[in-house]
Protein backbone atom coordinates (compact mmCIF):
# COMPACT_ATOMS: atom_id res chain seq x y z
CA UNK A 1 0.00 0.00 0.00
CA UNK A 2 2.58 2.60 1.07
CA UNK A 3 -0.02 5.22 2.17
CA UNK A 4 0.00 7.11 5.47
CA UNK A 5 -3.01 7.62 7.74
CA UNK A 6 -2.37 10.26 10.40
CA UNK A 7 -4.40 10.47 13.58
CA UNK A 8 -4.06 11.92 17.04
CA UNK A 9 -0.66 11.03 18.55
CA UNK A 10 0.35 8.62 15.76
CA UNK A 11 0.51 7.94 12.03
CA UNK A 12 0.24 4.53 10.37
CA UNK A 13 2.15 3.83 7.18
CA UNK A 14 0.72 0.84 5.32
CA UNK A 15 3.19 -1.43 3.54
CA UNK A 16 2.71 -4.71 1.71
CA UNK A 17 3.59 -6.93 4.68
CA UNK A 18 3.56 -4.60 7.69
CA UNK A 19 2.30 -1.40 9.30
CA UNK A 20 4.88 1.14 10.42
CA UNK A 21 3.50 3.08 13.39
CA UNK A 22 5.18 6.39 14.16
CA UNK A 23 4.22 8.05 17.44
CA UNK A 24 4.28 11.81 18.00
CA UNK A 25 6.39 13.44 20.70
CA UNK A 26 4.00 16.25 21.65
CA UNK A 27 3.27 17.15 25.24
CA UNK A 28 -0.21 15.59 24.97
CA UNK A 29 1.04 12.33 23.52
CA UNK A 30 1.00 9.47 26.06
CA UNK A 31 4.52 9.04 27.41
CA UNK A 32 4.52 5.35 26.50
CA UNK A 33 4.04 6.28 22.84
CA UNK A 34 6.89 8.77 23.06
CA UNK A 35 9.13 6.11 24.59
CA UNK A 36 8.28 3.63 21.82
CA UNK A 37 9.05 6.14 19.06
CA UNK A 38 8.04 3.90 16.18
CA UNK A 39 7.17 0.24 15.70
CA UNK A 40 6.98 -1.95 12.64
CA UNK A 41 4.18 -4.47 13.05
CA UNK A 42 4.20 -7.37 10.55
CA UNK A 43 0.73 -8.22 9.28
CA UNK A 44 1.46 -11.79 10.39
CA UNK A 45 1.38 -10.47 13.97
CA UNK A 46 -2.23 -9.28 13.68
CA UNK A 47 -5.41 -11.30 13.98
CA UNK A 48 -8.14 -8.65 13.59
CA UNK A 49 -8.79 -5.03 12.64
CA UNK A 50 -11.84 -3.04 13.77
CA UNK A 51 -13.22 0.45 13.29
CA UNK A 52 -15.57 1.92 15.87
CA UNK A 53 -16.92 5.25 17.02
CA UNK A 54 -14.74 6.97 19.58
CA UNK A 55 -15.32 9.84 21.98
CA UNK A 56 -16.08 13.44 21.08
CA UNK A 57 -16.40 13.14 17.34
CA UNK A 58 -13.69 10.57 16.67
CA UNK A 59 -13.36 7.09 15.24
CA UNK A 60 -10.86 4.47 16.36
CA UNK A 61 -8.98 2.13 14.05
CA UNK A 62 -7.82 -0.76 16.20
CA UNK A 63 -5.50 -3.59 15.21
CA UNK A 64 -5.52 -6.56 17.57
CA UNK A 65 -2.23 -8.51 17.82
CA UNK A 66 -2.18 -12.28 18.02
CA UNK A 67 -1.44 -13.68 21.50
CA UNK A 68 2.30 -14.18 21.85
CA UNK A 69 3.21 -12.00 18.86
CA UNK A 70 4.25 -8.80 20.66
CA UNK A 71 6.52 -8.85 23.74
CA UNK A 72 5.23 -5.45 24.85
CA UNK A 73 1.62 -6.61 24.95
CA UNK A 74 2.58 -9.94 26.50
CA UNK A 75 4.37 -8.13 29.33
CA UNK A 76 1.46 -5.70 29.75
CA UNK A 77 -0.94 -8.65 30.14
CA UNK A 78 -4.06 -6.56 29.55
CA UNK A 79 -3.16 -3.85 32.09
CA UNK A 80 -2.72 -0.90 29.71
CA UNK A 81 -5.35 1.81 29.82
CA UNK A 82 -7.28 2.31 26.60
CA UNK A 83 -5.54 5.59 25.81
CA UNK A 84 -2.13 3.93 26.02
CA UNK A 85 -2.91 1.01 23.71
CA UNK A 86 -0.25 1.29 20.96
CA UNK A 87 -2.57 -0.48 18.50
CA UNK A 88 -5.29 2.19 18.59
CA UNK A 89 -5.31 5.03 16.04
CA UNK A 90 -7.78 7.78 16.95
CA UNK A 91 -8.99 9.91 14.03
CA UNK A 92 -11.46 12.77 13.47
CA UNK A 93 -14.90 11.41 12.57
CA UNK A 94 -14.76 13.04 9.14
CA UNK A 95 -12.03 10.54 8.20
CA UNK A 96 -14.24 7.54 8.89
CA UNK A 97 -14.66 6.62 5.22
CA UNK A 98 -10.91 6.73 4.65
CA UNK A 99 -10.28 4.74 7.83
CA UNK A 100 -12.82 2.11 6.75
CA UNK A 101 -10.98 1.74 3.44
CA UNK A 102 -7.68 1.03 5.19
CA UNK A 103 -9.38 -1.28 7.70
CA UNK A 104 -10.78 -3.33 4.81
CA UNK A 105 -7.38 -3.38 3.11
CA UNK A 106 -5.73 -4.68 6.28
CA UNK A 107 -8.40 -7.32 6.87
CA UNK A 108 -7.86 -8.64 3.37
CA UNK A 109 -4.15 -9.11 4.02
CA UNK A 110 -4.34 -10.83 7.40
CA UNK A 111 -3.31 -14.45 7.50
CA UNK A 112 -3.21 -17.02 10.27
CA UNK A 113 -5.01 -16.22 13.52
CA UNK A 114 -4.47 -17.68 16.99
CA UNK A 115 -1.39 -17.71 19.22
CA UNK A 116 1.97 -17.04 17.59
CA UNK A 117 4.80 -19.51 18.18
CA UNK A 118 7.33 -16.71 18.63
CA UNK A 119 7.49 -12.94 18.95
CA UNK A 120 6.89 -11.29 15.58
CA UNK A 121 7.16 -7.66 16.69
CA UNK A 122 10.61 -6.41 17.67
CA UNK A 123 11.02 -5.70 21.41
CA UNK A 124 12.29 -2.40 22.82
CA UNK A 125 16.06 -2.32 22.46
CA UNK A 126 18.51 -2.69 25.34
CA UNK A 127 20.02 -1.09 27.32
CA UNK A 128 16.99 -0.28 29.46
CA UNK A 129 16.83 1.17 32.96
CA UNK A 130 14.42 2.83 35.37
CA UNK A 131 14.22 3.90 38.99
CA UNK A 132 11.84 1.88 41.14
CA UNK A 133 10.72 2.78 44.67
CA UNK A 134 13.22 0.46 46.33
CA UNK A 135 16.08 0.44 43.83
CA UNK A 136 17.34 0.94 40.30
CA UNK A 137 16.78 -1.69 37.62
CA UNK A 138 19.04 -2.00 34.58
CA UNK A 139 19.23 -4.41 31.65
CA UNK A 140 22.11 -4.57 29.17
CA UNK A 141 20.62 -7.22 26.89
CA UNK A 142 22.00 -10.25 28.74
CA UNK A 143 21.74 -9.49 32.47
CA UNK A 144 19.19 -7.77 34.70
CA UNK A 145 20.61 -5.91 37.69
CA UNK A 146 18.88 -4.51 40.77
CA UNK A 147 20.74 -2.00 42.93
CA UNK A 148 18.86 -1.26 46.13
CA UNK A 149 18.03 2.19 47.45
CA UNK A 150 18.83 2.85 51.09
CA UNK A 151 15.65 4.90 51.45
CA UNK A 152 13.15 2.39 50.03
CA UNK A 153 14.47 -1.18 50.08
CA UNK A 154 13.33 -3.63 52.75
CA UNK A 155 15.76 -5.16 55.22
CA UNK A 156 15.37 -8.49 53.39
CA UNK A 157 16.67 -6.93 50.19
CA UNK A 158 19.52 -5.15 51.93
CA UNK A 159 20.50 -8.44 53.54
CA UNK A 160 20.47 -10.19 50.15
CA UNK A 161 22.55 -7.42 48.55
CA UNK A 162 22.42 -6.04 45.02
CA UNK A 163 21.30 -8.65 42.51
CA UNK A 164 22.34 -9.80 39.02
CA UNK A 165 20.19 -12.14 36.91
CA UNK A 166 21.46 -13.53 33.57
CA UNK A 167 18.49 -14.02 31.24
CA UNK A 168 19.63 -17.62 30.69
CA UNK A 169 18.51 -18.34 34.26
CA UNK A 170 15.07 -16.75 33.91
CA UNK A 171 11.76 -18.19 32.75
CA UNK A 172 9.76 -14.97 32.51
CA UNK A 173 8.82 -11.55 33.84
CA UNK A 174 5.82 -10.47 35.89
CA UNK A 175 4.85 -6.81 35.45
CA UNK A 176 2.13 -5.20 37.52
CA UNK A 177 1.25 -1.69 36.42
CA UNK A 178 2.38 1.14 38.71
CA UNK A 179 -1.05 2.68 38.05
CA UNK A 180 -2.69 -0.17 39.96
CA UNK A 181 -2.48 -1.33 43.56
CA UNK A 182 0.92 -2.83 44.49
CA UNK A 183 2.75 -2.39 41.16
CA UNK A 184 6.01 -4.27 40.71
CA UNK A 185 8.35 -6.03 38.31
CA UNK A 186 9.35 -9.54 39.34
CA UNK A 187 11.76 -11.93 37.60
CA UNK A 188 10.88 -15.61 37.47
CA UNK A 189 13.75 -18.12 37.69
CA UNK A 190 13.91 -21.20 35.47
CA UNK A 191 14.60 -23.32 38.54
CA UNK A 192 11.10 -24.16 39.78
CA UNK A 193 12.41 -25.10 43.22
CA UNK A 194 14.02 -21.71 43.57
CA UNK A 195 10.84 -20.00 42.43
CA UNK A 196 8.66 -21.78 45.01
CA UNK A 197 11.07 -20.67 47.75
CA UNK A 198 10.79 -16.97 46.86
CA UNK A 199 8.88 -14.64 49.24
CA UNK A 200 5.31 -13.98 48.15
CA UNK A 201 5.55 -10.24 48.77
CA UNK A 202 7.51 -8.33 46.07
CA UNK A 203 8.95 -5.91 48.64
CA UNK A 204 10.63 -8.89 50.33
CA UNK A 205 11.76 -10.64 47.13
CA UNK A 206 15.30 -9.82 45.90
CA UNK A 207 14.14 -10.80 42.39
CA UNK A 208 11.60 -7.97 42.31
CA UNK A 209 11.43 -4.21 42.45
CA UNK A 210 8.32 -2.37 43.59
CA UNK A 211 6.77 0.79 42.20
CA UNK A 212 5.47 3.92 43.89
CA UNK A 213 4.27 7.38 42.97
CA UNK A 214 6.73 8.56 40.32
CA UNK A 215 8.80 5.37 40.56
CA UNK A 216 8.67 2.77 37.78
CA UNK A 217 6.20 4.63 35.50
CA UNK A 218 4.59 2.68 32.67
CA UNK A 219 6.65 4.29 29.91
CA UNK A 220 9.88 3.17 31.62
CA UNK A 221 9.07 -0.11 33.35
CA UNK A 222 6.91 -1.73 30.64
CA UNK A 223 9.46 -1.43 27.78
CA UNK A 224 12.03 -2.75 30.27
CA UNK A 225 9.84 -5.77 31.05
CA UNK A 226 9.21 -6.40 27.34
CA UNK A 227 12.92 -6.26 26.48
CA UNK A 228 13.75 -8.75 29.24
CA UNK A 229 10.88 -11.06 28.28
CA UNK A 230 12.02 -11.15 24.64
CA UNK A 231 15.59 -11.96 25.69
CA UNK A 232 14.33 -14.75 27.96
CA UNK A 233 12.22 -16.28 25.18
CA UNK A 234 15.19 -16.11 22.81
CA UNK A 235 17.04 -18.47 25.16
CA UNK A 236 14.61 -21.28 24.39
CA UNK A 237 11.52 -22.96 25.90
CA UNK A 238 10.92 -22.55 29.61
CA UNK A 239 9.44 -25.15 31.98
CA UNK A 240 5.79 -24.86 32.92
CA UNK A 241 5.35 -23.61 36.47
CA UNK A 242 2.38 -24.20 38.73
CA UNK A 243 1.85 -21.27 41.06
CA UNK A 244 2.11 -22.31 44.74
CA UNK A 245 -0.97 -21.94 46.94
CA UNK A 246 -0.75 -19.06 49.39
CA UNK A 247 -0.97 -19.24 53.17
CA UNK A 248 -4.60 -18.41 54.15
CA UNK A 249 -3.37 -16.38 57.14
CA UNK A 250 -1.20 -14.26 54.86
CA UNK A 251 -4.11 -13.69 52.47
CA UNK A 252 -6.37 -12.67 55.35
CA UNK A 253 -3.75 -10.20 56.60
CA UNK A 254 -3.36 -8.64 53.16
CA UNK A 255 -7.15 -8.30 52.79
CA UNK A 256 -7.29 -6.63 56.21
CA UNK A 257 -4.57 -4.17 55.16
CA UNK A 258 -6.37 -3.56 51.87
CA UNK A 259 -9.55 -2.79 53.82
CA UNK A 260 -7.68 -0.21 55.90
CA UNK A 261 -6.46 1.52 52.73
CA UNK A 262 -10.00 1.44 51.35
CA UNK A 263 -11.50 2.98 54.49
CA UNK A 264 -8.80 5.67 54.42
CA UNK A 265 -9.79 6.58 50.87
CA UNK A 266 -6.45 5.51 49.37
CA UNK A 267 -8.04 2.72 47.33
CA UNK A 268 -11.25 3.11 45.29
CA UNK A 269 -14.23 0.76 45.58
CA UNK A 270 -13.37 -0.80 42.21
CA UNK A 271 -9.70 -1.30 43.15
CA UNK A 272 -10.68 -2.79 46.51
CA UNK A 273 -13.11 -5.32 45.03
CA UNK A 274 -10.77 -6.28 42.18
CA UNK A 275 -7.75 -6.78 44.45
CA UNK A 276 -9.78 -8.66 47.06
CA UNK A 277 -11.05 -11.05 44.39
CA UNK A 278 -7.48 -11.51 43.11
CA UNK A 279 -6.23 -12.36 46.61
CA UNK A 280 -9.08 -14.80 47.28
CA UNK A 281 -8.33 -16.55 43.98
CA UNK A 282 -4.85 -17.36 45.32
CA UNK A 283 -6.25 -19.57 48.08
Amino acid sequence: MGDVLAGFHAAWEFESDSVLIRYERGIRTPRLFQALGERRVPLAALEAVTLAAGRRGTVVLHARPRPGADPLMEAADGQLKEGCDPYRLVLPAERETLAEYYADELRGRLGEAGPAERFLVDPPEAPQSFKAYDGKASFDGTTVRFRWSWTGASSAKWKAGDQSFPVTGLSGVEWRSPEAFEGHLRLRPRDTTEQSARPAQPDQDPAAVVFGLGYGPVHESLPFAAAVLAAVRACGPVPAVTAPRRDPAEIAERIRHLGELHRAGLVTDEEFLAKKAELLAEL
